[in-house]
């Protein structure tokens, strides 16, 4: 269940009391790299590399693949 707005306005506030409202910003940009980063792990992790790539050819490159076409 997600919060409604009376909610997130009484977090704000705690927010500015805990960090003061200079420091807010700065969370919140860290806060956004961060979940960038898992996120570009998790697709790091998901996806094959182009190494993985070329063994499923034999061990032969993209480059090479396409000269004997």
């Amino acid at each position: 269940m997600a919060p409604g707005p009376t909610e997130l306005i009484i977090i704000g506030i705690l927010a500015i009391f805990l960090f003061g409202a200079k420091r807010i910003p700065d969370l919140a940009r860290n806060l956004g790299r961060a979940k960038g980063e898992f996120h570009a792990g998790i697709s790091d992790v998901t996806s094959p590399s182009s190494a993985e790539i070329d063994m499923d050819r034999g061990g032969v490159s993209d480059d090479v693949a396409n000269e004997n076409e």
